[in-house]
Protein backbone atom coordinates (compact mmCIF):
# COMPACT_ATOMS: atom_id res chain seq x y z
CA UNK A 1 0.00 0.00 0.00
CA UNK A 2 2.75 2.25 0.91
CA UNK A 3 4.55 1.49 -2.25
CA UNK A 4 1.37 2.23 -4.20
CA UNK A 5 1.05 5.64 -2.61
CA UNK A 6 4.64 6.41 -3.38
CA UNK A 7 4.11 5.53 -7.02
CA UNK A 8 0.84 7.54 -7.28
CA UNK A 9 2.04 10.60 -5.38
CA UNK A 10 2.91 12.54 -8.47
CA UNK A 11 -0.42 11.89 -10.26
CA UNK A 12 -2.29 12.66 -7.02
CA UNK A 13 -0.40 15.90 -6.58
CA UNK A 14 -1.18 16.91 -10.12
CA UNK A 15 -4.86 16.05 -9.71
CA UNK A 16 -4.99 18.05 -6.47
CA UNK A 17 -3.49 21.13 -8.18
CA UNK A 18 -5.99 20.87 -11.07
CA UNK A 19 -8.87 20.61 -8.60
CA UNK A 20 -7.70 23.65 -6.68
CA UNK A 21 -7.38 25.61 -9.91
CA UNK A 22 -10.93 24.72 -10.92
CA UNK A 23 -12.30 25.71 -7.52
CA UNK A 24 -10.42 29.02 -7.67
CA UNK A 25 -11.76 29.77 -11.14
CA UNK A 26 -15.34 29.07 -10.05
CA UNK A 27 -14.94 31.28 -6.99
CA UNK A 28 -13.51 34.15 -9.07
CA UNK A 29 -16.36 33.84 -11.55
CA UNK A 30 -18.97 34.14 -8.79
CA UNK A 31 -17.15 37.06 -7.23
CA UNK A 32 -16.92 38.79 -10.61
CA UNK A 33 -20.64 38.33 -11.19
CA UNK A 34 -21.45 39.74 -7.74
CA UNK A 35 -19.08 42.70 -8.27
CA UNK A 36 -20.62 43.41 -11.65
CA UNK A 37 -24.09 43.49 -10.13
CA UNK A 38 -22.88 45.74 -7.33
CA UNK A 39 -21.17 48.02 -9.82
CA UNK A 40 -24.28 48.23 -11.95
CA UNK A 41 -26.38 49.06 -8.90
CA UNK A 42 -23.83 51.60 -7.69
CA UNK A 43 -23.64 53.24 -11.13
CA UNK A 44 -27.40 53.55 -11.24
CA UNK A 45 -27.41 55.09 -7.77
CA UNK A 46 -24.68 57.53 -8.81
CA UNK A 47 -26.62 58.56 -11.89
CA UNK A 48 -29.59 59.37 -9.70
CA UNK A 49 -27.61 60.89 -6.82
CA UNK A 50 -25.53 63.38 -8.81
CA UNK A 51 -28.47 65.51 -10.11
CA UNK A 52 -30.14 65.32 -6.70
CA UNK A 53 -26.95 66.46 -5.00
CA UNK A 54 -26.61 69.30 -7.48
CA UNK A 55 -30.14 70.47 -6.79
CA UNK A 56 -29.66 70.20 -3.03
CA UNK A 57 -26.27 71.94 -3.05
CA UNK A 58 -27.22 74.72 -5.51
CA UNK A 59 -28.62 77.12 -2.81
CA UNK A 60 -25.59 76.47 -0.64
CA UNK A 61 -23.18 77.12 -3.52
CA UNK A 62 -25.14 80.19 -4.58
CA UNK A 63 -25.09 81.57 -1.04
CA UNK A 64 -21.38 80.89 -0.76
CA UNK A 65 -20.70 82.64 -4.09
CA UNK A 66 -22.87 85.63 -3.19
CA UNK A 67 -21.19 85.94 0.20
CA UNK A 68 -17.70 85.66 -1.27
CA UNK A 69 -18.54 88.30 -3.87
CA UNK A 70 -20.01 90.56 -1.21
CA UNK A 71 -16.92 90.18 0.92
CA UNK A 72 -14.78 90.85 -2.14
CA UNK A 73 -16.83 93.96 -2.99
CA UNK A 74 -16.54 95.24 0.56
CA UNK A 75 -12.80 94.77 0.42
CA UNK A 76 -12.66 96.37 -3.02
CA UNK A 77 -14.68 99.35 -1.81
CA UNK A 78 -12.38 99.83 1.17
CA UNK A 79 -9.37 99.54 -1.11
CA UNK A 80 -10.88 102.10 -3.50
CA UNK A 81 -11.50 104.49 -0.62
CA UNK A 82 -7.92 104.09 0.55
CA UNK A 83 -6.66 104.66 -2.99
CA UNK A 84 -8.85 107.74 -3.41
CA UNK A 85 -7.55 109.15 -0.14
CA UNK A 86 -4.00 108.43 -1.25
CA UNK A 87 -4.58 110.07 -4.63
CA UNK A 88 -6.01 113.14 -2.87
CA UNK A 89 -2.98 113.29 -0.59
CA UNK A 90 -0.60 113.00 -3.55
CA UNK A 91 -2.49 115.65 -5.52
CA UNK A 92 -2.39 118.00 -2.53
CA UNK A 93 1.32 117.35 -2.05
CA UNK A 94 1.94 117.91 -5.76
CA UNK A 95 -0.02 121.17 -5.62
CA UNK A 96 2.00 122.32 -2.61
CA UNK A 97 5.27 121.42 -4.33
CA UNK A 98 4.21 123.29 -7.47
CA UNK A 99 3.15 126.29 -5.40
CA UNK A 100 6.47 126.18 -3.53
CA UNK A 101 8.36 126.19 -6.84
CA UNK A 102 6.33 129.16 -8.08
CA UNK A 103 6.71 130.93 -4.75
CA UNK A 104 10.47 130.39 -4.71
CA UNK A 105 10.84 132.09 -8.07
CA UNK A 106 8.42 134.80 -7.00
CA UNK A 107 10.32 135.40 -3.76
CA UNK A 108 13.57 135.94 -5.64
CA UNK A 109 11.87 138.60 -7.78
CA UNK A 110 10.40 140.22 -4.66
CA UNK A 111 13.82 140.27 -3.00
CA UNK A 112 15.28 141.97 -6.07
CA UNK A 113 12.41 144.47 -6.05
CA UNK A 114 12.98 145.28 -2.35
CA UNK A 115 16.62 146.03 -3.07
CA UNK A 116 15.57 148.52 -5.74
CA UNK A 117 13.62 150.74 -3.32
CA UNK A 118 14.70 152.63 -0.25
CA UNK A 119 11.09 152.85 0.90
CA UNK A 120 9.89 150.15 3.35
CA UNK A 121 7.38 147.70 1.88
CA UNK A 122 4.53 145.95 3.69
CA UNK A 123 3.16 142.78 2.08
CA UNK A 124 -0.60 142.27 1.74
CA UNK A 125 -2.97 139.78 0.16
CA UNK A 126 -5.74 140.73 -2.25
CA UNK A 127 -8.95 139.54 -0.59
CA UNK A 128 -11.65 141.08 -2.79
CA UNK A 129 -12.53 143.08 -5.89
CA UNK A 130 -14.86 146.03 -6.26
CA UNK A 131 -17.98 144.79 -8.02
CA UNK A 132 -18.92 148.25 -9.30
CA UNK A 133 -18.61 148.62 -13.11
CA UNK A 134 -17.56 152.29 -12.69
CA UNK A 135 -14.54 151.75 -10.46
CA UNK A 136 -11.52 149.47 -10.62
CA UNK A 137 -10.26 148.69 -7.13
CA UNK A 138 -9.31 145.80 -4.86
CA UNK A 139 -9.39 145.15 -1.12
CA UNK A 140 -6.30 144.08 0.80
CA UNK A 141 -5.92 142.57 4.27
CA UNK A 142 -3.75 145.33 5.78
CA UNK A 143 -4.95 148.58 7.30
CA UNK A 144 -4.14 151.33 9.80
CA UNK A 145 -3.03 148.84 12.45
CA UNK A 146 -0.27 147.83 10.01
CA UNK A 147 0.79 151.47 9.33
CA UNK A 148 -1.06 151.50 6.00
CA UNK A 149 -2.52 154.93 5.20
CA UNK A 150 -4.54 156.39 2.36
CA UNK A 151 -2.31 157.93 -0.30
CA UNK A 152 0.36 155.22 -0.14
CA UNK A 153 1.39 153.55 -3.46
CA UNK A 154 0.85 149.84 -3.99
CA UNK A 155 3.22 147.79 -6.16
CA UNK A 156 4.17 144.24 -7.12
CA UNK A 157 7.47 142.89 -8.41
CA UNK A 158 6.18 143.74 -11.92
CA UNK A 159 5.36 147.38 -11.35
CA UNK A 160 2.83 149.91 -10.08
CA UNK A 161 -0.61 148.63 -9.03
CA UNK A 162 -2.33 151.76 -7.76
CA UNK A 163 -2.93 153.89 -4.70
CA UNK A 164 -4.52 153.28 -1.30
CA UNK A 165 -7.67 155.41 -1.12
CA UNK A 166 -9.35 154.23 2.10
CA UNK A 167 -8.37 152.24 5.16
CA UNK A 168 -9.86 150.60 8.22
CA UNK A 169 -7.94 149.12 11.15
CA UNK A 170 -7.36 145.82 9.32
CA UNK A 171 -8.19 146.43 5.63
CA UNK A 172 -7.71 148.93 2.84
CA UNK A 173 -9.10 149.79 -0.58
CA UNK A 174 -6.67 150.20 -3.46
CA UNK A 175 -7.63 152.17 -6.56
CA UNK A 176 -6.02 150.45 -9.53
CA UNK A 177 -4.19 152.21 -12.33
CA UNK A 178 -6.99 151.05 -14.63
CA UNK A 179 -9.57 153.21 -12.84
CA UNK A 180 -10.75 156.27 -14.81
CA UNK A 181 -9.95 158.51 -11.83
CA UNK A 182 -6.35 157.30 -11.67
CA UNK A 183 -3.65 159.70 -12.91
CA UNK A 184 0.11 159.19 -12.56
CA UNK A 185 2.96 161.40 -13.75
CA UNK A 186 4.95 159.10 -16.04
CA UNK A 187 8.13 159.25 -18.06
CA UNK A 188 9.48 157.48 -21.13
CA UNK A 189 12.54 155.67 -19.82
CA UNK A 190 14.41 155.93 -23.14
CA UNK A 191 13.81 159.56 -24.13
CA UNK A 192 12.84 160.96 -20.68
CA UNK A 193 9.71 162.48 -22.24
CA UNK A 194 7.02 163.10 -19.61
CA UNK A 195 3.28 162.71 -19.68
CA UNK A 196 0.23 161.82 -17.61
CA UNK A 197 -0.84 158.17 -17.47
CA UNK A 198 -4.56 157.72 -16.96
CA UNK A 199 -6.79 154.71 -16.59
CA UNK A 200 -9.37 153.99 -19.25
CA UNK A 201 -11.57 151.61 -17.25
CA UNK A 202 -10.41 148.76 -19.50
CA UNK A 203 -7.28 146.63 -19.49
CA UNK A 204 -5.13 149.39 -21.07
CA UNK A 205 -3.70 152.76 -20.04
CA UNK A 206 -3.45 156.06 -21.87
CA UNK A 207 -0.42 158.36 -21.89
CA UNK A 208 -0.97 162.02 -22.76
CA UNK A 209 2.20 163.92 -23.72
CA UNK A 210 3.34 167.11 -25.38
CA UNK A 211 4.16 166.95 -29.08
CA UNK A 212 7.00 169.48 -29.11
CA UNK A 213 10.30 167.73 -28.61
CA UNK A 214 8.80 164.53 -27.17
CA UNK A 215 10.01 161.23 -28.56
CA UNK A 216 7.53 158.42 -27.88
CA UNK A 217 7.60 155.19 -29.86
CA UNK A 218 5.93 151.76 -29.60
CA UNK A 219 7.96 149.50 -27.37
CA UNK A 220 9.10 152.28 -25.01
CA UNK A 221 8.93 151.54 -21.29
CA UNK A 222 7.06 154.02 -19.10
CA UNK A 223 8.07 154.57 -15.46
CA UNK A 224 6.97 156.93 -12.71
CA UNK A 225 8.70 160.30 -12.92
CA UNK A 226 8.55 161.07 -9.20
CA UNK A 227 7.12 164.53 -9.90
CA UNK A 228 4.48 165.54 -7.37
CA UNK A 229 5.75 163.16 -4.71
CA UNK A 230 2.81 160.78 -4.95
CA UNK A 231 4.96 157.92 -6.28
CA UNK A 232 8.69 157.30 -5.95
CA UNK A 233 10.63 157.67 -9.17
CA UNK A 234 11.43 154.64 -11.33
CA UNK A 235 8.45 152.29 -10.77
CA UNK A 236 7.41 150.49 -13.95
CA UNK A 237 3.99 151.52 -15.27
CA UNK A 238 3.75 149.85 -18.66
CA UNK A 239 4.92 149.65 -22.28
CA UNK A 240 3.83 151.75 -25.24
CA UNK A 241 1.96 149.64 -27.79
CA UNK A 242 0.52 152.38 -30.03
CA UNK A 243 1.01 156.12 -30.60
CA UNK A 244 -1.90 158.30 -31.77
CA UNK A 245 -0.40 161.32 -33.53
CA UNK A 246 -2.46 164.25 -34.77
CA UNK A 247 -0.36 167.14 -36.10
CA UNK A 248 -3.24 169.56 -35.58
CA UNK A 249 -3.22 169.04 -31.83
CA UNK A 250 -0.74 170.09 -29.22
CA UNK A 251 -1.18 166.93 -27.13
CA UNK A 252 -0.76 163.42 -28.44
CA UNK A 253 -1.76 160.16 -26.79
CA UNK A 254 -0.29 156.70 -26.62
CA UNK A 255 -1.80 153.41 -25.54
CA UNK A 256 0.07 151.50 -22.85
CA UNK A 257 0.04 147.85 -21.86
CA UNK A 258 0.25 147.77 -18.03
CA UNK A 259 3.33 146.11 -16.55
CA UNK A 260 1.13 144.39 -13.94
CA UNK A 261 -1.29 141.61 -14.85
CA UNK A 262 -4.31 142.90 -12.93
CA UNK A 263 -6.27 139.73 -13.62
CA UNK A 264 -3.82 137.72 -11.51
CA UNK A 265 -3.24 139.94 -8.50
CA UNK A 266 -2.61 137.87 -5.39
CA UNK A 267 0.12 139.45 -3.31
CA UNK A 268 0.90 143.17 -3.35
CA UNK A 269 3.17 145.50 -1.39
CA UNK A 270 2.20 148.79 0.16
CA UNK A 271 5.01 151.32 0.03
CA UNK A 272 5.06 152.92 3.48
CA UNK A 273 5.59 156.33 1.93
CA UNK A 274 3.18 159.20 1.49
CA UNK A 275 4.35 162.32 -0.30
CA UNK A 276 3.50 165.89 0.64
CA UNK A 277 0.73 166.03 -1.95
CA UNK A 278 -0.97 163.00 -0.45
CA UNK A 279 -0.56 164.44 3.05
CA UNK A 280 -2.43 167.54 1.95
CA UNK A 281 -5.10 165.48 0.20
CA UNK A 282 -5.73 162.89 2.91
CA UNK A 283 -4.44 164.76 5.97
CA UNK A 284 -3.04 163.51 9.28
CA UNK A 285 -2.26 159.85 9.83
CA UNK A 286 -5.51 158.33 8.66
CA UNK A 287 -8.12 158.73 5.94
CA UNK A 288 -9.78 162.04 5.35
CA UNK A 289 -13.27 160.89 6.52
CA UNK A 290 -11.85 159.51 9.80
CA UNK A 291 -9.84 162.68 10.48
CA UNK A 292 -12.77 164.91 9.61
CA UNK A 293 -15.00 162.99 11.99
CA UNK A 294 -12.40 163.19 14.74
CA UNK A 295 -11.76 166.93 14.28
CA UNK A 296 -14.94 168.16 16.04
CA UNK A 297 -14.24 165.88 18.99
CA UNK A 298 -10.70 167.22 19.25
CA UNK A 299 -11.95 170.80 19.03
CA UNK A 300 -14.52 170.18 21.75
CA UNK A 301 -11.88 169.09 24.27
CA UNK A 302 -10.56 171.85 26.60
Amino acid sequence: MRELLIRLRLPLLFATLVLLTLVSMLADRRALATLTRERSLGGALLEVAVPVQKVLLYPVDLTRQVWSRYVALVGLREENERLRDRVSELEEANLQYAEAIVASGHLSEIAAMREGFDVPLHSAQVVGHDVSPWFRSVLIDRGRSHDVRAGMPVVTDRGLVGLVTATSPHAARVMLLLDRQSAVDGMIQRSRARGIVRGTGTGELELTFMVRGDDVQPGDDVITSGVGGAHPKGIRIGKVIDVHADESRLLHTATLQPAVDFGRLEQVFVMLHRGPTMDLLYGGDGDLPSDSAAAPEAAAKP
